[in-house]
């Protein structure tokens, strides 16, 4: 009577649990002379604003300016947020909003129409692709300006104006905002690469499959 062979065990390791002092470190980030001056400022501009150094502003203060001074948040494979890029952004956006505002309520109000509306077609970055519903809406905003379609293969935008003479304004506008959404929302090299791809493929082309050889 034979003994049946004992069955192989594979023994795994443990993943050790980082400690709090590590996870409050990989929040916060280093903490270079330089970086404690800029959060320090950042801290008393917070608290001059509220009118007050309680420590409920402290905190706050503390809290907002790691939040701003952070290089970016987020996994770096996926994509990440930079703060101040964000803002800078948000910023744009929020004054082409106001700008558009008043632009078309002159149109409506005014006997006199200036209008004269066109189509344009705008190619985005390879880059840019992948914050494509980002960049319309912060196009519609754009004043005279709205997106009728959209391309996502090719990255082609579509727009309608009132003004055709602000053609190549508009062109140099919307390159502006790419580059503000790129900076402010940077996707992981997976994307990019596959944007790139997406762009260096002729149209209706497919990636090729390798099929696998069978040994008869």
């Amino acid at each position: 009577m034979t003994s049946s062979p004992t069955p192989f065990a594979a023994t795994v390791s443990p993943v050790p649990k980082p400690t709090p002092k590590q996870m409050a470190l990989s929040l916060v980030g280093p903490l270079s002379p330089r970086r404690i001056a800029t959060l320090i400022v950042l801290i008393g501009a917070w608290c001059a604003l509220w009118g007050s150094a309680s420590p409920a502003n402290l905190l706050s203060g503390f809290a907002v300016s790691m939040l701003v001074d952070r290089p970016s948040i987020g996994p770096a494979g996926l994509g990440s947020v930079r703060p101040v890029a964000l803002l800078r952004l948000i910023g744009v956006v929020f004054v082409d909003l106001v700008v558009s505002t008043f632009t078309v309520a002159w149109e409506v109000l005014t006997p006199t129409d200036h209008t004269e509306e066109s189509i344009i077609e705008v190619r985005l970055p390879s880059e840019a692709r992948a914050h494509l519903l980002v960049l319309v809406i912060a196009i519609t905003l754009t004043p005279g300006t709205a997106v009728v379609d959209a391309d996502p293969d090719t990255g082609t935008l579509y727009l309608h104006l009132l003004h055709d003479e602000k053609r190549a304004e508009t062109h140099r506008h919307v390159a502006r905002l790419a580059d503000l959404v790129v900076a402010a929302l940077p996707v992981g090299p997976e994307l990019s690469a596959a944007s790139h791809a997406d762009e260096s493929s002729p149209p209706g082309s497919t990636p090729s499959e390798s099929t696998p050889e069978v040994s008869p």
